[in-house]
């Protein structure tokens, strides 16, 4: 959850405070502002925070987590939706299948 710098002032609802320091959550268009301006001087920059929600959801299903994980983390309720945010790597590929392979596992 990205924070803002100081205290909430006016009342907001519990899922909008951080509980821990007592500041309010950022709004996603000045979340996504400061994630930009962070990354604009990094190889292949600016970056997205939808981006990032790419990379989580990719990483993830290459760590191992089946479709129904995928679908819970993403909140999409289709896989045809999910298949656009997943791209596994050629690389993960290769080490899943290897992972998989019966002659392998007997070396």
């Amino acid at each position: 959850m990205f924070l803002t710098d100081r205290r909430a002032r006016v009342p907001l609802p519990p899922a909008d405070v951080d509980p821990g320091s007592g500041r309010a959550r950022l709004s996603y268009r000045r979340a996504a502002e400061l994630f930009e301006q962070a990354t604009a001087d990094l190889p292949g920059g600016p970056h997205t925070l939808h981006q990032l929600r790419h990379s989580a959801l990719t990483h993830a299903a290459e760590d191992g987590a089946n479709t129904s994980t995928l679908l819970a983390y993403s909140g999409h309720t289709s896989v045809t939706s999910l298949a656009k945010y997943v791209r596994v790597s050629p690389e993960a590929l290769a080490r899943w299948q290897q992972s998989r392979d019966p002659a392998a596992r007997r070396r």
